[in-house]
Formats: C-alpha cells, sequence, structure tokens
C-alpha cells in the first residue's frame, strides 16, 4: 500500500501541471481581463492609462510568458499577487480556507448522517412508505437547483419564520458559538442535500445486494439478532462502494460551495472565487482553481486508499 500512495503521488505532479497549462490557457482566453473594471466606467480612460495598467500588472506579455513566470513562481510557494487588492494570493486563500473547510465539514457529517439513516432503512423495509418517502426525497435532491433550494429555505426559516439567519456568519454585536451554528444550518443543508440524495441511493442499493448474500442468511440462521446481521454484516460490507463514492464526492464539496457561499453571503473561499470572476482577478482565480484542482486529485487517491483498505480482496501492487 505504501509504495501505490508513493507511486500515485508522484504521479500527481505531471498531472496538476498538465492541470495548470489548461487553467491558466482557459482564463486567458476569457473575454475581457483585469483592465475591464476602468472600461466598464463611465468616465473617458485615456487608452495609454489603459496600456500602462496592462504593462504594471504583467498581462501584455505573451501567454507562455506569463504562464512561465506564474509558474516559476507557484514552485517557490508564491501564487502572486491579487490585481484588486494587491495583496498575496496565497494569504488570501489561507484567510478565507477555515470558512469554506468549516462549511464542508458540517455538510459532509450532515449528509452522511442522513444518507446512512435513508439508505439504510429504505433497504431494510423494503417497499415500505419510509422506502418510498425516501425514495421521493432522493429524487427531489438530485433534481433540485442548488440556487432555488437555498432561496427557498431563506424565505421560509429565515423571512415567513424567522426561526434562523440567512447571510453571515454571525450576528452583529451577539457573536457566540450558538450564534455561529445557527447561521451555518442553512448553507450546510443546502451544501448537503444532493449528496443526502445520491448517497442514500447508493447505500440502499448496496444493501439490498448484500442482504441477500449466503452469509447473511447464515449469519440468521444461527439466530443473530436482526440488529447485528443487518448492522454487523450487511452495513459492514455494503459501505465499501458508498464510502469510496463519499470520498470522491469531498471534491465536489468545493465546488458546490461557490453557489452557497455566495447566496450565504458565506466569506469563504466559494465567494471569493465569484468576486475574482467579476474582476477579472487572474492569479486569484488561478490559485484557487489550482487548490480545487489539487484536492480533486488527492480526494481521488483517499478514495482508492479507502476501498483497499475496507475490501481485504483489493490488493494494490
Amino acid at each position: 500500500m505504501t509504495s501505490y500512495i508513493i507511486r500515485r503521488s508522484l504521479q500527481m505532479i505531471p498531472l496538476l501541471f498538465g492541470v495548470t497549462i489548461i487553467l491558466f490557457g482557459v482564463i486567458q482566453a476569457a473575454p475581457g481581463g483585469p483592465e475591464g473594471a476602468l472600461l466598464e466606467s463611465d468616465r473617458f480612460i485615456d487608452p495609454d492609462v489603459i496600456e500602462a495598467y496592462r504593462q504594471r500588472l504583467g498581462v501584455d506579455q505573451p501567454v507562455t510568458v506569463q504562464y512561465a513566470r506564474w509558474i516559476g513562481a507557484a514552485l517557490k510557494g508564491d501564487l502572486g499577487v491579487s490585481f484588486s487588492t494587491t495583496r498575496p494570493v496565497a494569504e488570501m486563500i489561507l484567510e478565507r480556507l477555515p470558512a469554506t473547510l468549516e462549511l464542508m465539514g458540517a455538510s459532509f457529517l450532515l449528509a452522511a448522517v442522513l444518507a446512512f439513516l435513508l439508505g439504510v432503512f429504505s433497504a431494510v423495509r423494503q417497499y415500505s412508505w419510509f422506502d418510498h418517502l425516501g425514495t421521493g426525497v432522493s429524487f427531489v435532491g438530485i433534481a433540485m437547483p442548488v440556487f432555488w433550494f437555498a432561496l427557498i429555505l431563506q424565505l421560509v426559516f429565515g423571512v415567513w419564520l424567522g426561526w434562523l439567519p440567512v447571510a453571515g456568519t454571525e450576528t452583529v454585536g451577539a457573536s457566540s458559538w450558538g450564534d455561529h451554528l445557527l447561521h451555518l444550518i442553512l448553507p450546510a443543508t443546502v451544501l448537503s442535500f444532493r449528496y443526502v440524495a445520491g448517497w442514500s441511493r447508493y447505500l440502499r442499493a448496496s444493501m439490498l445486494g448484500v442482504l441477500r448474500a449466503d452469509f447473511v442468511r447464515t449469519a440468521r440462521a444461527k439466530g443473530l439478532p436482526e440488529r447485528s446481521v443487518v448492522g454487523g454484516h450487511a452495513l459492514r460490507n455494503a459501505m465499501i462502494p458508498v464510502i469510496s463514492v463519499m470520498a470522491l464526492n469531498l471534491a465536489g464539496l468545493f465546488s458546490g460551495a461557490v453557489i452557497t457561499e455566495t447566496i450565504f453571503a458565506w466569506p469563504g473561499i466559494g465567494r471569493m472565487f465569484v468576486q475574482a470572476m467579476f474582476s477579472r482577478d487572474y492569479p486569484l482565480l488561478m490559485g484557487i482553481l489550482l487548490l480545487g484542482s489539487t484536492m480533486v486529485v488527492v480526494f481521488n487517491l483517499l478514495a482508492d486508499v479507502i476501498y483497499g483498505l475496507l475490501d481485504p480482496r483489493i490488493r494494490y501492487e
């Protein structure tokens, strides 16, 4: 297993290098540039001023020169300076990262608990009213747009009922852990809902297959309690493919946070990414996209490792 992890880690280097080339090219091919904010103003801007601004930012150079300069600095840990704030990109990302990780962690835990409850009980009570309810909830979660679901929750629980705050991380003048948790409920619910739907369907299908296996019938024939049969035998084997899917979806939580953080004004990387797009902040966009790409590669490796640890039949040579 150790040699496999080392080999896969080394393979990540050229993969991420190729990803940076694609991302840099896509950003450069996008219409507009960092001078777009100047051009969108109502006042006249001298073309010489715009050109001097582009030269100061270094975006007047060929794309290959810009990329070589950026990748050379990135290999030293320097992701550049933000065009809009003139602050180091790495510093800005590290400043916002805890808020995004908090939202991702809360959403993952909520999605995992609800998905396991729905999946297991739906499989054990197949075709019951609970199973049909879980199937309906899953279909709604998969089909429902995230932004629409977020707006509905804000309207119902924030505006009509007034139970929960709809934006930010704390109430001005009333900062506390309890207040912070109240602010976390709605964004975590929105971000986790789609994964509850998908994971519960995976677990239900996996559980149904395992419950019909010979070793489960043997366990029941020995007189073991149904709780031990389901929890100790069936669930342990059924969760192997589901855990792998959950590990792969961790990167999806990061990308999904872009919409969720923007709607709920959550001060994380997702919201900062949207702001960087509107301001054409190339270094900040590249820094965030590089972080997201790294997460995708790392979580794919994590999924393979977890699968190998859970299933003794799998051996990585």
